[in-house]
């Protein structure tokens, strides 16, 4: 599989008009020695189980034993995020005492690429 390659091109004339940098775009087969500066770099994986609006009233109101409800389908599949981004589902699994995620479906690239461009 093909992937593309973001270059920055500073070189005099190569900016246009704006002064800024011209992005081009090169293909290029990543290889393992591409991938080698970033194999390192730590990135924040989180599961995320639902959301809900509360409002400041019924927040006030929370004791202990108190039941928020999500707009989560119990079953439904979770959302695991990679620093924010939507990269995967999964459901819950427990393994070894502790909580997992089996993954049933991967995001696909042209989708995680899309999300690039969302703002947050």
């Amino acid at each position: 599989m093909i992937k593309a390659k973001w270059l920055m091109a500073n070189q005099e004339g190569d900016g246009g008009s704006t002064g800024g940098p011209n992005l081009k775009v090169v293909n290029e087969v990543p290889t393992p020695e591409s991938l080698e500066n970033v194999l390192d770099i730590p990135l924040k994986v989180s599961v995320e189980l639902g959301r809900t609006k509360i409002l400041v009233q019924d927040l006030i109101k929370l004791h202990k034993g108190s039941v928020i409800e999500l707009q989560k389908i119990a079953g439904e599949a979770l959302e695991v995020l990679v620093n924010d981004k939507v990269v995967a589902k999964g459901e819950v699994i427990v393994t070894n005492d502790k909580f997992g995620i089996r993954l049933t479906d991967i995001v696909s690239s042209t989708q995680r690429i899309r999300q690039l461009g969302e703002v947050a």
